[in-house]
């Protein structure tokens, strides 16, 4: 896996559109998966934008000219497709066909929720809720009261409900618990492991629990989002089997191809 945090969301949602310097930025960075996909002799791919880029005013505009200029093709997904495909992700591991869950994948712009029961999608939703919308203070007072009354309303009637989380910061929370591959967290657990998040640096984050820049400053309010929604659905534990949307495009690409 290859990672480039470039943060587009840090310009849509504090200015609305991407500036120059992070759109150089992504065009340089297809430009370079463009030239892996080439010594990797890959045949087939997918390329999925999120919230960032769906809700800049020039984020068609960006796709365009980073198709001009790189010829990747870039596909801007609706919140509703992105919790769709990420409950396409093979988590027969985690669910059993008899019990219920809340999926939750938080990212930087946007927070995913997809509720299963018996094996079947019962409902999906996508809301406003991000690491990086919370970092630069744009989450509004409505859309936290609708993500709390939207989880309320579609597990009140589930019993014993539990959260399967994605997303790569909870990964990150999940190997720092020191917990078994396959063992759910504890609300309890979560809730401690939070609390001593908040009480460390920027400092301490970085070096005594080796988390990169770009994951040290969302890794509090990101846990936060798992929490509430543990809370709001009343599920005392969290499976966290390491998949999101990377995954979910996989498998769709695999199925469309077979």
């Amino acid at each position: 896996m290859i990672r480039v945090p470039i943060r587009l969301g840090q310009d849509t949602f504090s200015s609305g559109s991407i500036g120059m310097p992070n759109q150089q930025r992504m065009i340089d960075a297809m430009r370079s998966f463009k030239i892996l996909m080439g010594i990797h002799e890959v045949s087939h791919y997918m390329a999925c934008a999120t919230s960032a880029l769906r809700e800049a005013k020039n984020g068609a505009q960006l796709i365009e000219r980073i198709f001009k200029e790189t010829e990747v093709k870039i596909d801007i997904i609706d919140g509703k497709r992105e919790a769709e495909i990420i409950a396409l992700t093979d988590l027969y591991s985690v669910i059993k066909p008899h019990k219920s869950y809340l999926m939750v994948d938080v990212g930087g712009g946007s927070t995913e929720l997809t509720v299963i029961s018996r094996g079947k999608t019962i409902a999906s939703k996508s809301f406003k809720i991000g690491t990086v919308r919370l970092l630069n203070k744009v989450v509004q007072d409505k859309e936290w009261e609708a993500y709390k009354k939207w989880i309320a309303k579609h597990t009140e009637s589930l019993e014993r409900i539990s959260l399967v989380g994605s997303g790569g910061t909870i990964n990150k929370v999940f190997k720092m618990s020191g917990r078994a591959i396959g063992k759910p967290l504890s609300y309890i657990l979560l809730t401690e492991l939070y609390e001593g998040l908040k009480k460390k640096t920027a400092k301490e984050l970085l070096i005594n629990l080796q988390l990169n820049p770009d994951r040290a400053d969302v890794i509090v309010p990101a846990v936060y989002i798992y929490l509430l929604a543990m809370k709001q659905s009343s599920s005392n534990k969290i499976y966290v089997p390491k998949v999101g949307l990377a995954d979910g495009m996989v498998k769709l690409l695999y199925k469309e191809l077979h």
